[in-house]
């Protein structure tokens, strides 16, 4: 059955609004480390610093964001871009992600889990570190992890956590593909939304190519 144009329009907004999502992803997953040039941030409240993890025995000074794509000794770093942060105990936990939330795991479902000690694969208590946040840890098995961050706010009132979901071990192609797809998509639908497949395809667009054909024979 063919569709007519206004149910293929529709077909092409439908599946353009759902490649923005996926285009969007990257940019919403990963909770409080985001990319900034070639940099990525981690935002504690209102304190900011440089995050990268390095995986020494397998990448040498290859530095990453998040996830890793092996397993072994790794080394996370935090470069403190406000001087607060080098007064301030820094506890840091990672527990195995059980939320259900994958890459899309925010605080609030990191609350709902309760007691972490269970699923506490790494806990640096809290510790003033002086310019740079520093820590090692030994993964021994792939899979999805959680870090979290923890520091005392000024003057003592609660605290600012950071969360950020990875996978330890990850090979896969990630959501590049989607982002592809995503921009194929949309310019898809904005060249139909446009008309210019139905210029095209139109009888006097094919008149028009073979006139122009026949005139430089």
């Amino acid at each position: 059955m063919e569709l007519d144009r206004t149910s293929c329009r529709r077909l092409l907004a439908a599946l353009a609004s759902f490649a923005c999502f996926f285009a969007a992803t990257p940019a919403a997953a990963h909770g409080s480390v985001t990319p900034d040039a070639d940099l990525c941030i981690i935002r504690i409240g209102f304190f900011k610093a440089h995050f990268k993890v390095y995986l020494p025995e397998s990448r040498g000074h290859k530095d990453y964001c998040e996830d890793l794509p092996d397993i072994g000794n790794s080394i996370f770093v935090m470069e403190y871009e406000h001087d607060g942060l080098a007064e301030v105990p820094i506890d840091f936990r990672i527990i195995r992600n059980v939320t259900g939330q994958g890459r899309f795991t925010n605080l609030d479902h990191v609350t709902q889990l309760g007691d972490l000690a269970d699923i506490t694969v790494f806990h640096h208590p809290a510790a003033i570190q002086q310019d740079v946040f520093t820590i090692a840890h030994r993964f021994e098995a792939s899979g999805e992890f959680v870090g979290i961050v923890t520091v005392d706010r000024p003057g003592g009132n609660g605290v600012y956590t950071a969360i950020f979901p990875f996978e330890a071990g990850f090979t896969g192609p990630g959501y590049w593909p989607w982002v592809i797809a995503a921009l194929i998509l949309l310019q898809i639908n904005y060249l139909w939304m446009s008309g210019r497949f139905a210029r095209s395809n139109s009888p006097d667009a094919s008149t028009a190519a073979h006139t122009r054909r026949s005139g430089r024979a």
